[in-house]
């Protein structure tokens, strides 16, 4: 059974998961720092495009099955229209001051 977004250990955590769950990419920015940065499967990706190309293009949607790390580390069962459904993890990291993420880290799990 999913986690829902509000019941999330780290507020902001929760939020971006709403915003993704939401298609809300302006939510979805104001979560992050001006210079996030995030990677994929390893390897370091453009923020901007990744997330245009993988969740706001595609229709992308978090289903949280567990969390971690205070709800920083997530078990993620993510979808989207180019991929479809897959079972990954992603770690946040909370900017000094607790408002924003200034990175995360996703792949699958």
């Amino acid at each position: 059974m999913a986690i829902a977004p509000g019941k999330l250990s780290d507020p902001v955590v929760g939020a971006l998961v709403s915003a993704v769950n939401a298609h809300d990419k302006d939510a979805f920015l104001a979560l992050l720092t001006a210079d996030a940065t995030m990677s994929d499967d390893g390897t370091e990706r453009d923020l901007h495009e990744w997330i245009d190309r993988e969740i706001f293009d595609s229709g992308g949607h978090m289903d949280v099955q567990s969390e971690s790390d205070g709800g920083r580390t997530l078990t993620v069962g993510y979808r989207n229209d180019t991929w479809g459904e897959m079972r990954t993890s992603w770690r946040f990291v909370i900017a000094p001051g607790g408002g924003r993420i200034s990175r995360f880290e996703t792949g699958q799990a």
